[in-house]
């Protein structure tokens, strides 16, 4: 085993560079993937002529989770065991787009989700040469984060008429399960949802209140990015202790007050 702390100040100053340079492809992708545009391509050099909103907010954004990514799992001795780092490195960049991208435009691009689950596909191969259990985890990870939210879809438009949730967060959802497993793709989606719960009604409230907007529809995958990010840094299984122990204060609750 490895001493994450023991790592040398010059490397989290090189994840820092890497990390500047990633926030200003976030940003590209930010407005590129909307328009359904390639992201290499000449226009990048030409960015600033075609009027690229400033990237120094993204770019802090990258810089201080990657210095978090390093600091959590440490540097070790071979590549298995940064393979970790390696995956929520390469994973990372396209959560903030996802989450950037959602929140502005109220979509999950179609390409960044393939991209995702490509890139997961690969990762899961690399696990499954070393830990074959790993490897059918991770499928089973992808099978019941599109699973949930496929039928969260089903159910909501057979019983409101309409989407609950849109094809992009089922999708969005399959695709992370990839990196995350079947165990932490359950604790995203019950975090995603308490978040989601509090911050809605905190939105609608002021909504109501002092903007006079009636306009109460929501983007989940931003929900669903915080949560993702989140579960990265959390101990195994935190968020369903968490969940149970606050379903525990409620129902004592309830049950002094009968």
């Amino acid at each position: 085993m490895y001493d994450h702390n023991n790592v040398h100040i010059l490397v989290y100053v090189a994840f820092g560079i890497l990390a500047l340079v990633v926030g200003k492809l976030v940003a590209w992708m930010n407005v590129r993937l909307p328009e359904d545009k390639k992201i290499f391509s000449k226009d990048y050099v030409k960015e600033n002529k075609e009027g690229i909103e400033k990237s120094y907010l993204t770019r802090i954004i990258m810089v201080l989770l990657y210095l978090a990514l390093l600091y959590h799992f440490g540097i070790g001795d071979t590549f298995m065991q940064n393979l970790d780092l390696i995956k929520f490195m390469v994973l990372m960049p396209m959560l903030v787009s996802s989450f950037m991208i959602d929140l502005k435009h109220r979509i999950l691009p179609n390409r960044l989700n393939l991209t995702i689950f490509e890139i997961g596909l690969l990762f899961t191969f690399i696990y499954g040469i070393n830990n074959l259990n790993m490897a059918k985890d991770m499928l089973l990870g992808m099978l019941t984060g599109a699973g949930i939210f496929g039928l969260i879809t089903l159910l909501g438009g057979l019983i409101a008429g309409k989407e609950a949730m849109g094809l992009g967060d089922v999708k969005f959802m399959g695709a992370i399960g990839l990196y995350y497993g079947v165990s932490v793709i359950a604790q995203i989606s019950l975090l995603a949802f308490f978040i989601g719960a509090i911050i809605s009604i905190l939105v609608l409230i002021v909504r109501n209140a002092i903007l006079k907007s009636d306009d109460e529809y929501m983007p989940f995958g931003p929900f669903l990015v915080m949560s993702a990010i989140a579960c990265i840094f959390l101990p195994a299984n935190a968020v369903f202790i968490w969940f149970m122990l606050i379903c525990k204060v409620i129902s004592d609750k309830i049950l002094s007050i009968l």
